[in-house]
């Protein structure tokens, strides 16, 4: 029945405002204004159709992306869109192409790694799309160690020129989105190379296809580097290799801000150090860190949806079956990952806020927070993009059979998503960049006191001696109670590596035998980030009826659920005894009985449209069952009752022909 609205009831339970949650989760009025009317510009515009998606072949993907890219800058000249309209309409657009790498990664890193006078130059062509950007790191043979790429820039003195080459096979540059087929321009990372003597990787504006008819220029072979996971998703991006033949490049189109090569081939550096680099890292891991809570709110809406809706087991006397979502088990597994989702959402907003006051500093050539912002964003990219790709992939599952079907939305989404994985930074390495800065913070603790996040460290000393005092399951409801609990884990875990550190002979040594407890070390410290800041965000003004206590609700639910799931760290620790651990389970499942009335207003409040959601179980009128068939019967298979080929194979096993059939 068309208008009919499935979770009518479900809505009519909300304990708050949700359109006072809409507003909370988007971060402001202001926010919230912004991507709620990009979403409905993306989903009423024809062009941005996409749920033939996965009806189209490589070829028709990609040239149906470009398409629908072309269009989205349209609209951006047409309606005079600001540049924050602008991220949120290619949110909504919800397809992988070019323009991603051009708008996150080429453009701030010329924002900060350019002096003044090549910003002036570059910028411009770039912020109106006069040259398309992309950023070329990583290599066939090189992927997080950046110090490892074998791409080389050898400078001509008689020239003045650099020499951009691929020595070997591992050094073609692989996987740069809009490498293959459109990008004109690349930074491309590579070993300088001066008079025989090397001098670091460094950053070079590379010219990649000409201006006039978009051929490669003499000396690049580039290509596609062929299908992807799943279906659509990042298959509609031409995701690159490119080899380079002596290409040649003028003298200032290095990357200068940190360090120049004079006209006489002198290596010089300037006074901003060379971490200013990790500056554009910082950038794109904190919209990462964005773009994390944004999947898995989407796989979120579906699966708590759909699970109001289905109905299996557990009639009486020919009633109803049970709403899925009344299961308990179900809960345990679904209410976490909601409280998951806004705990990153309020991380990725204060993200936001560290990187905006990082820029303001590295403007005035103050360095001093640089370290702990890169650590912060390398750990929490690690930690959200982990947990939002198991999140998705369990919410898969919690549809049942049904979120195996593409038109579910979820196996596309977890294809979309599982990347991020990897990329800018493979999760593990992030983990130990992080445990570098732990041990170093922890080794200075006599000459430094820790900052920022890492303050609680200077309190080392009592948090390794002072134990739980938690004696009933209320006592969990204590913001303090839990943020103690997690400053204790991750010190004392922090603690007892830099102790064992010691005892080897070398400090690589020690961190190579040592290096699954220092990942674990950090995924602690990176869970104090996260738990900190959503009970400091609970602490400010949050307007609404009912909102702020729903959100209570899910801090408590998101701590005590990683509590619970790492709770033999905080015995082996010794923080908790078994029975506070127990306390703190048994408080989770009272707390999974305060979010249920909630749970379907709590996903509307992502605001998620069902053209971003692209999903018959995730649908905002819950009309499931017939939307799921409709799909179905779109198929191209489903265009005849006999498809090309039961004739010629299928007829001839049945009538025992098979021996005389031509096939």
């Amino acid at each position: 029945m068309e208008g009919v609205d499935y979770l009518g009831d479900e809505r009519n339970k909300a304990q708050f405002d949700v359109e006072a949650m809409k507003v909370a989760w988007a971060g402001s009025p202001e926010a919230f204004e912004v991507c709620d009317r990009m979403a409905k510009l993306v989903a009423n515009d024809p062009v941005f159709e996409k749920f033939s998606k996965p009806m189209l072949g490589r070829k028709e993907l990609f040239k149906n992306t470009l398409r629908k890219a072309a269009h989205a800058w349209k609209l951006f000249n047409d309606l005079h869109l600001t540049e924050e309209e602008a991220k949120w309409l290619r949110h909504y657009i919800d397809e992988p192409n070019y323009t991603d790498l051009h708008w996150e990664m080429f453009v701030p890193a010329l924002e900060g790694q350019c002096t003044e006078e090549q910003k002036k130059k570059w910028l411009p062509l770039a912020k109106t799309m006069q040259i398309i950007g992309t950023y070329a790191q990583t290599e066939l043979g090189h992927g997080s160690n950046v110090q490892g790429l074998e791409t080389t820039a050898t400078f001509d003195r008689q020239t003045e020129e650099f020499v951009i080459h691929s020595p070997t096979l591992t050094s073609s540059k692989w996987w740069p989105g809009g490498l293959a087929k459109v990008a004109t321009h690349a930074i491309v990372y590579a070993r300088l190379i001066i008079d025989g003597h090397f001098h670091g990787v460094n950053g070079f504006i590379v010219q990649i296809r000409s201006l006039e008819d978009h051929s490669p220029l003499p000396g690049i072979t580039v290509g596609d580097i062929g299908m992807k996971f799943g279906h659509g998703t990042y298959n509609t991006m031409d995701n690159g290799v490119a080899k380079f033949d002596h290409v040649r490049i003028p003298r200032d189109q290095m990357l200068m801000r940190v360090s120049q090569v004079t006209k006489e081939g002198k290596y010089v550096k300037s006074n901003v150090p060379r971490q200013v680099g990790y500056a554009t890292m910082v950038s794109v891991r904190q919209t990462i860190v964005a773009d994390a809570s944004k999947a898995l709110s989407r796989a979120v809406c579906i699966a708590t949806r759909y699970s109001a809706v289905r109905r299996q087991f557990g009639s009486r006397n020919g009633g109803p079956e049970t709403q899925v979502i009344d299961y308990k088990t179900q809960q345990n597994r679904l209410f976490p990952l909601l409280a998951s989702a806004f705990a990153f959402r309020f991380a990725s907003n204060w993200l936001k806020s560290l990187y905006t006051d990082l820029k303001q500093r590295l403007q005035v050539n103050d360095f001093s927070t640089l370290p702990e912002a890169h650590a912060c964003t390398a750990g929490l990219k690690s930690l959200t993009t982990a947990a939002t790709a198991e999140g998705i992939e369990e919410c898969r599952k919690l549809c049942g059979g049904h979120g195996y079907l593409i038109s579910s939305g979820l196996p596309e989404l977890f294809a979309f998503y599982v990347p991020a994985c990897t990329y800018e930074g493979e999760n593990v390495v992030m983990l130990l960049q992080v445990a570098r800065f732990l041990v170093k913070t922890v080794s200075d603790l006599g000459n430094k006191q820790p900052v920022g996040t890492a303050a609680y460290l200077g309190r080392v000393a009592p948090l390794t001696q002072k134990n739980c005092v938690v004696q009933t399951a209320e006592d969990w409801l204590n913001p303090g109670a839990i943020v103690e609990a997690f400053e204790a884990r991750a010190a004392r875990m922090a603690a007892s590596c830099c102790q064992r550190l010691a005892e080897y002979k070398s400090p690589e040594e020690g961190f190579a035998e040592l290096s699954a407890d220092l990942v674990e070390a950090s995924l602690a410290h990176c869970q104090v980030i996260v738990v900190s800041t959503f009970i400091r965000r609970l602490q400010q003004d949050i307007p609404g009826k009912g909102v702020k206590q729903a959100l209570e609700v899910l801090c408590y639910v998101y701590a005590l659920f990683l509590l619970h799931k790492h709770q033999g760290d905080f015995l082996a620790t010794g923080y908790l005894t078994p029975k506070q651990a127990s306390l703190a389970n048994d408080q989770l499942r009272t707390l999974y009985s305060k979010v249920r009335p909630n749970a379907i207003a709590l996903v509307d409040s992502f605001n998620h449209t069902d053209h971003y959601l692209s999903s018959v179980l995730g649908c905002y009128d819950g009309n499931v069952y017939p939307k799921l068939y409709e799909a179905a019967m779109k198929d191209p298979l489903n265009d005849s009752d006999i498809p090309d080929g039961i004739r010629q194979y299928v007829q001839p096993i049945l009538k025992q022909k098979l021996h005389s059939a031509k096939l």
